[in-house]
């Protein structure tokens, strides 16, 4: 207590010094991070957890792409559970001259067995307490603003027009991500069989919804097992967490990462000021060794104090991520499925546990340096002891920093990589940015006077300087990779597609509907793909294998084997899939007993499949084999109709199918296309132009919630020029002191200093352009297959913008030094 209690005090007397503000605010910035995401993801967790039957709208879901037979829903019952049936689909919604693909949820008494539905029938928010009615319908606003239409009014829906009756706010097992792109409209089974739009061959999904205990559930195993072997996929709340949107999920690794960025730099910043913290306690240090203190008791002191700062910082920092989370809930709002819960205590806790981590990991090692101080330095002032060494620091602090990437990231291999790769991406860093900043020193004679003093002020304090460039480089260019994420990627992607490329997709069209729609759709255009019919049909077997079993390990969970695919029929081979090997059908093939078939390579190389292979499938209850006689290459992003399972003519045209195909039109056709809506109700038609405007969209709000973390990121950058600063300010203050002896006034040496700085955040700007470049460009090429391309904008804001920055922020954090007199100076240089 006696130890707490010295150290108290001292922090109290310590919180006037420039270091300890410095190490203060790196460590808030560093919680602030922390339990900015902590408090956000903690919240989405536990929402999860608490809401997992709502949000899969059951506590067993089976889904399949036609309708369930009876008996798997007396099953149900038999053990007890309560169940009701759900229908989903696309279709057109009409309102005058006015279209928009909605989704369309048919619900059926006894839903919803979880939560509620919640919407606003023009006199506030209320419990819908029910379904809708016959010939009504609930839509989100969303879907009202599109088409225009008020509640009261009609829409259009295959052959019916049905009256919006209420707007709905809320649904507990509403879809989440690019599956809840398109608006929806929930209406009842009974009124969805009145709009005639499913019909034989039409894209539906079908789901069976059930309630019940955890025994019930037990005694349904082995039939669940069962089901899943017919393809029925099976959802249990028991096994299956609900999934909350691949945007989001992806969006809660990168909040991580960024957020451990700010860790990483305020941990450089504390390791700066401590290393102040310890040069300005020497003499304290060795006094009290006078007076008989051990070096244990001098270490648990100050390590104390450091302790206490950190609580304080813990404070802080959570209280400003408590503020921050809610502004990450405002930008990722419209990817959250629920309502989330307050947030929990684990998330201050992790705060805690990293502001120690780092004080650890980055201030620990210097710290030590207090146990070395010796008496004597109270009559000799040389008697400094060695400084930490620099493998010590970096060794500590990497293991300190992996530890916190396992704590947040959950995956070993994942932090080891990184670290690894961080630690040779800093060495290259640190080489490059060396050679750099000699390149800058070397033009430093041709320059101004103050620019020369300012070179040599970065030259003498070469470590520092490259330390800071480095930080600032990073953050620069990571800010500036999500704005190209942001703005460029979509961009370029749309730009490399073909002027003529399809932009409307046509799903749906029924066999009798065929010709007549073609004929429509070719008086607006005559830029069409070929119309393919879709047969859906499920593999079940290869060479006469449980396909399960015959794929490799890797790929037996694949979700080509657990969902219907798209199966279709050609005479030949589409114009833009090529033959890479084996031979196309000949004529009459499709009445062969095995017929012959054209799989996509990809899908053949995923699941281990090879010419001669035998596939059968399960196509409306029937199985359909066919042995494989050619594999094609398959252009996906061609924007028309692409199939893995290419069957001859003949060999499918017995099932129940519909049809297929992409076209482009320019503006003035567009404007045409509600005619050929309004006379074909049950066609869906895909626009993707408004499809790629929603996933900029997702990409954008995904984007500001890491630019807010980046802020912090930059916050902590600044905190590593504070450190810096304040590290250095004896040695500047005696330089300035020299300077003002041999003449130099306020002016002059204002400049100096900014001149310094302004130096810096040039450095630093154009290593994080080339950074920014050169990662941008592996992105291209290694995985976006983009050619990449410079962007000139970089190497014009990224250095102009850190030179202003960097140069501002120095010019302010540096004034105190100016005001002092040139004897104050040289004093506080003989003090330290």
């Amino acid at each position: 207590m006696k130890i707490l209690a010295m150290a108290w005090r001292g922090v109290r007397r310590d919180l006037r010094a420039a270091d300890v503000r410095a190490l203060l605010l790196a460590l808030t910035l560093a919680v602030a991070a922390t339990t900015m995401i902590g408090f956000f993801l903690d919240r989405v967790d536990h929402a999860m957890a608490r809401q997992a039957g709502q949000l899969l709208g059951g506590d067993l879901v089976l889904v399949k792409g036609s309708a369930f037979d009876d008996g798997v829903i007396e099953t149900l019952e038999h053990a007890g559970m309560t169940v009701t049936a759900q229908t989903t689909t696309a279709s057109m919604a009409g309102h005058g001259d006015q279209f928009q693909l909605a989704s369309l949820k048919a619900v059926n008494p006894g839903y919803p067995l979880y939560g509620e539905v919640t919407i606003d029938r023009g006199q506030g928010r209320e419990s819908a307490g029910g379904l809708p009615a016959p010939g009504h319908v609930w839509i989100e606003q969303r879907l009202g603003r599109a088409l225009g239409v008020s509640l009261g009014e009609k829409i259009t829906l295959g052959d019916q027009s049905l009256t919006v009756s209420a707007w709905v706010l809320q649904e507990p097992d509403q879809d989440v991500g690019l599956a809840g792109f398109n608006p929806s409209v929930m209406l009842s089974g009974s009124t969805l069989a009145t709009t005639h739009l499913i019909q034989p061959g039409s894209r539906a999904t079908y789901r069976l919804l059930a309630k019940g205990t955890p025994a019930q559930l037990a005694s349904l195993d082995d039939q669940l097992d069962r089901w899943r072997d017919r393809g029925i996929r099976v959802m249990d709340v028991r096994e299956d967490r609900p999934r909350i949107g691949r945007a989001l999920e992806r969006s809660q690794k990168y909040l991580s990462l960024a957020g451990l960025a700010a860790v990483l730099l305020a941990g450089v910043a504390v390791a700066m000021a401590t290393r102040r913290y310890v040069d300005r306690h020497l003499d304290t240090a060795a006094l009290m060794r006078c007076f008989g203190a051990r070096q244990r008791q001098l270490v648990r002191l100050f390590a104390a104090q450091l302790a206490l700062l950190a609580l304080l910082a813990a404070v802080g920092g959570a209280l400003l991520g408590l503020v921050g989370q809610w502004a990450l809930l405002a930008v990722l709002t419209r990817l959250l499925p629920l309502e989330l819960p307050p947030p929990g205590p684990l998330p201050l806790l992790l705060g805690v546990l990293t502001a120690m981590a780092v004080l650890v990991g980055f201030a620990g090692p210097t710290l030590l340096r207090l146990r070395q101080v010796s008496a004597l330095k109270v009559l000799r002032r040389e008697l400094d002891p060695l400084p930490a060494a620099g493998w010590l620091i970096v060794t500590v602090a990497s293991l300190v920093f992996g530890a916190l990437l396992w704590l947040y990231s959950r995956d070993f291999m994942l932090s080891l990589g990184l670290l690894l790769g961080g630690l040779v991406a800093l060495a290259i860093l640190w080489w490059v940015a060396r050679g750099l900043l000699a390149a800058l020193l070397a033009l430093t004679p041709h320059l101004p006077l103050n620019l020369r003093l300012g070179g040599r002020q970065l030259a003498r304090r070469r470590s520092s300087s490259l330390g800071q460039i480095i930080a600032f480089a990073v953050t620069f260019a990571l800010m500036a990779l999500i704005t190209l994420v942001r703005s460029d990627l979509i961009t370029q992607w749309q730009e490399q597609l073909p002027a003529d490329a399809p932009n409307q997709f046509a799903i749906n069209i029924q066999p009798s509907q065929r010709d007549a729609f073609i004929d429509a759709i070719d008086q607006l255009t005559d830029q069409r793909s070929q119309v393919y019919p879709i047969v859906r049909g499920r593999l079940v077997a290869i060479n006469g294998e449980t396909a399960r079993d015959a794929v490799p390990e890797g790929e037996r969970n694949d979700g080509k084997l657990q969902r219907e695919t798209n199966l279709t029929w050609s005479a030949a081979p589409p114009a833009n899939n090529p033959l890479s090997s084996g031979e196309w059908f000949g004529e009459g093939a499709g009445e062969q007993s095995l017929p012959p078939i054209s799989v996509a390579q990809g899908f053949a190389r995923d699941l281990g499949l090879a010419l001669g292979d035998r596939l059968t499938f399960d196509v409306a209850g029937q199985e359909v084999s066919g042995q494989i006689t050619s594999l094609r290459e398959v252009d996906w992003e061609s924007f028309r109709p692409n199939f893995f399972v290419i069957f001859p003519p003949g060999a499918l045209s017995g099932f129940s199918h519909t049809y297929i195909t992409s076209f482009y039109l320019n503006d003035s056709a567009q404007q045409q296309l509600g005619s050929v809506i309004q006379r074909f109700p049950s066609v869906s038609l895909l626009d993707i132009d408004a499809i790629l405007g929603q996933v900029r969209n997702l990409l954008g709000q995904v984007a500001q919630a890491i630019e807010l973390i980046l802020g912090l990121v930059l916050l902590a950058g600044i905190a590593v020029l504070y450190a810096a600063l304040t590290a250095s300010r004896p040695a500047r203050a005696h330089e300035g002191a020299l300077l003002r002896v041999f003449g130099a006034g306020n002016r002059q040496l204002a400049r100096t200093q900014a001149s310094e700085f302004l130096l810096l955040g040039l450095a630093s700007g154009l290593l994080g352009a080339a950074l920014t470049e050169s990662t941008a460009a592996v992105l291209y090429a290694g995985w976006l297959d983009f050619t990449p391309r410079w962007h000139l904008w970089l190497w014009l804001t990224l250095p102009l913008g850190g030179a202003l920055l960097i140069g501002g922020i120095g010019y302010l954090l540096s004034r105190p030094l100016r005001r002092q007199a040139p004897m104050a100076s040289l004093q506080l240089l003989g003090e330290a």
